[in-house]
């Protein structure tokens, strides 16, 4: 089903064989914990023992929309969701077609991104059907994903709440809710999006900041043939070269990230040389994902 982020492959939290599935389907490893997604604050509720003052004032100042947050489980969850931790992750989407799953159901759907695990997230209902093929029987589509990043991901668990993934609401955006600055977690992974290799294409991503392209590409000697340049409109790429065109600013590039990455391997390119954004706004989740894409590179 789509969201406002990426396609979510979903089940029913109640549904142990639908869970199940979703595991088997992704190829994810069982320890590893899922999203909840919620129709609003009262369904939160039903999935979690408290919500501290902090995560109201971020409940209604970003949902429906892509935050969020880590709170401790009710009975409701089982462990399947949460990898058998204390603690589960729920959002409130904010797409017509996702929420109107939810009100209908009337029961809280766990939904990690539609791809295999450790892939390219989808953004249409054709890269789901690309990634995952008969293992699902159906898929809703409901155009492209307007943001195109996963959400940003918050523990409010703490005496310190945390940052544990950056995304679609930019950090700074928390901080001010909060009050307070946002640390991110240096301990080990515990929400989705935090190991440290991930989002990756089959082609062999090196990122780069602005300006550095140029050399990079000549220490690599790669064949033009086979290298790409992933990059916003305004950086210029050495003659020759494809570029993969982010758009005007980090909003698109953003917005184009995964789709940008699938069409390179369709293309059969092996090198990406990806541009990283600023580390503000959402460009500060799409140098995560870019980041992590490249992490297995030396």
């Amino acid at each position: 089903m789509p969201t406002e982020t990426v396609y979510g492959l979903a089940a029913d939290v109640t549904d142990g064989a639908a869970l199940t599935r979703v595991f088997a389907v992704k190829g994810r490893p069982a320890a590893h914990p899922l999203i909840v997604h919620v129709s609003g604050e009262a369904m939160l509720g039903t999935c979690v023992t408290g919500v501290p003052d902090g995560a109201r004032r971020l409940v209604r100042a970003f949902w429906p929309g892509p935050l969020t947050l880590v709170l401790r489980r009710s009975r409701l969850v089982p462990d399947a969701v949460t990898g058998g931790r204390d603690t589960v992750a729920v959002r409130a989407p904010d797409h017509p077609l996702t929420r109107e799953v939810i009100e209908r159901l009337d029961r809280p759907v766990a939904a990690p991104s539609a791809n295999r695990f450790g892939r390219v997230s989808p953004t249409t209902a054709a890269d789901v059907e690309e990634s995952l093929g008969e293992g699902v029987d159906l898929v809703l589509d409901g155009g492209p994903c307007r943001l195109g990043v996963e959400s940003t991901i918050v523990d409010l668990t703490r005496d310190t709440p945390l940052l544990l993934r950056p995304g679609g609401v930019p950090v700074e955006a928390v901080e001010a809710i909060l009050g307070a600055p946002l640390p991110a977690d240096s301990g080990p992974p515990r929400a989705p999006g935090m190991l440290a290799t991930h989002y990756a294409p089959q082609a062999r991503v090196v990122a780069v900041e602005a300006g550095d392209v140029g050399r990079l590409f000549a220490a690599m000697r790669p064949s033009v043939e086979a290298c790409a340049v992933l990059c916003p409109t305004d950086i210029p790429v050495p003659e020759g070269l494809a570029r993969l065109d982010a758009g005007p600013n980090d909003v698109s590039y953003g917005q184009r990230l995964y789709t940008l990455l699938r069409e390179a391997d369709r293309r059969g390119i092996r090198h990406v040389i990806a541009v990283l954004p600023p580390a503000t706004g959402i460009g500060t989740a799409v140098r995560d994902r870019l980041l992590k894409a490249a992490a297995d590179v030396p």
